[in-house]
């Protein structure tokens, strides 16, 4: 895993009291002077927005115009830092995409720290370095937070919640259960990268390749998915804890439709399909933090396809299979060698602390 640079603490605005205090502290989290201190000199500086600055008991925005979205996440990945991300990438992009996924164009997030004594402050700020240049590459704003601190042993170092709020557009209108038989399902990308990137590190593997994360804010590609399908978008999914598989189950309940793919049109690469052989792993089942699945009528999909293929994270979607009438709430995968064999929902987590 290539070595992350560490934030230069001499940059920060007042840095002597947080220096004083290399680790955190349960006076951090106690409501005063420290933990004012680490308001002061690391999350404000970071997130600095008018919002915020006012530091209130609660946020209080604009009014904002049209259907409002709401999501809220909590992240708990082992471990922290990973190749292409760490927990704060994780915890803005992850809200944002749930947001995007319902048509909204997400707006503001909150931040909520669990630390754990002992935590270095070092690390704490590559974290929120991490989400503060997240959240102004995704274009939101950081508006409120909390921190709280719990004893040594008590904790894994960090845990983050996020909450988001974002707006629907009138005319937009996505949602699991719109999806009808003959819709196509795009995939914007490999899948599996970001669950094998933290397994890799977990393990100990190592490949020709570094296994990356695909980490990512996907706000701007389901806008250019929404504005090319329209109306023939019936439903947009981030396939995080429990893969693509999980997703298209989910969606073949809601609608009660069938699903079908073509496990010859599935976007694994070459490493990561390796690192599950070895580790007795379906990649269908394994975690993505960067790729939509599109569910759109099949007059559409090309045009859909094309769109997101102009997009760099769009850059290698696939069309991977189709709803159909026949076997509702089922999966099934038209195999290579031309049989059909069902794929049957997983009972719990392949991979835990993911995410």
């Amino acid at each position: 895993m290539p070595e992350t640079k560490k934030p230069d603490l001499s940059n920060w605005s007042c840095p002597l009291p947080l220096q004083d205090y290399p680790a955190i502290v349960m006076g951090h989290g106690g409501g005063g002077k420290l933990s004012s201190e680490l308001v002061e000199h690391l999350f404000l500086p970071a997130f600095r927005n008018e919002t915020l600055a006012n530091l209130g008991d609660a946020a209080v925005i604009g009014p904002l115009s049209g259907r409002i979205a709401m999501s809220t996440d909590t992240f708990v990945v082992q471990p922290l830092f990973f190749p292409g991300g760490n927990i704060g990438d994780l915890a803005v992009n992850g809200t944002v995409n749930d947001l995007a996924m319902s048509g909204a164009r997400p707006r503001y997030l909150t931040a909520g720290f669990v630390l754990e004594e002992g935590f270095q402050i070092t690390d704490l700020a590559r974290i929120v370095e991490s989400m503060a240049a997240s959240a102004r590459a995704a274009g939101v704003e950081i508006v409120t937070g909390d921190t709280k601190v719990v004893e040594r042993g008590h904790g894994d170092g960090c845990y983050i919640n996020t909450a988001g709020i974002g707006v629907i557009p009138d005319h937009v209108n996505v949602g699991p259960s719109l999806v009808q038989p003959g819709d196509a399902v795009i995939v914007s990308g490999t899948i599996a990268d970001h669950g094998m990137a933290i397994m890799s590190v977990r393990e100990g593997l190592e490949f020709d390749s570094t296994i990356v994360s695909d980490c990512a804010a996907l706000n701007e590609l389901a806008a250019i998915v929404l504005e090319a399908g329209g109306a023939s978008v019936h439903a947009m999914r981030d396939p995080t804890r429990g893969g693509l598989g999980a997703t298209m189950h989910e969606i073949a309940h809601a609608s009660n439709v069938g699903m079908v793919i073509e496990e010859s049109q599935l976007p694994v690469r070459p490493e990561v399909q390796a690192a599950c052989e070895l580790l007795g792993l379906d990649p269908l089942f394994v975690a993505n933090e960067g790729k939509i699945a599109v569910f759109v009528a099949a007059e559409a999909a090309g045009r859909v396809l094309e769109a997101m293929r102009s997009h760099p994270l769009g850059s290698n979607a696939a069309i991977i299979g189709q709803a159909v009438a026949q076997h509702p709430k089922m999966l099934v995968a038209h195999t290579r060698i031309g049989a059909n064999r069902v794929i049957p929902a997983q009972i719990g987590e392949q991979l835990p602390r993911i995410c």
